[in-house]
């Protein structure tokens, strides 16, 4: 019995886990390079969700800054019309950002995969 539950368990931990850190269904996934060809468009908002120490020490100057904590409340600043493409450290908090995007009525989002550590 107690094989069962620890299984069960496991099972229950595994899926949050895969849960937390896949994608996004719908959002489109891109890589840094794939970023700089995107930076020249103007029908795109650009989102870095790092905090503002972490922005001003090292950015993308197309990028606006709001960071993770802060984007359920200035999320009504971005427009729905437009794609929004979010970025941060590492892709952990975008892909949070990406989530909740989703769930604040936005269709058109993009997570830029490995975020600024893959930047170049």
């Amino acid at each position: 019995m107690d094989l069962v539950i620890n299984v069960l368990f496991g099972l229950i931990v595994a899926f949050f886990l895969i849960n937390k850190f896949m994608p996004v269904k719908g959002v489109k996934q891109i890589s840094t390079s794939d970023l700089k060809k995107e930076l020249k468009r103007k029908d795109v908002q650009f989102i870095d969700v790092r905090t503002p120490g972490e922005f001003s020490r090292n950015k993308i100057n197309t990028f606006k800054n709001i960071p993770l904590h802060e984007l359920s409340q200035k999320g009504s600043q971005l427009s729905k019309e437009k794609e929004v493409v979010v970025i941060c450290q590492s892709g952990m908090r975008s892909n949070k950002a990406t989530k909740l995007l989703r769930k604040m009525g936005f269709q058109k989002i993009t997570n830029v995969k490995g975020g600024m550590s893959a930047w170049n």
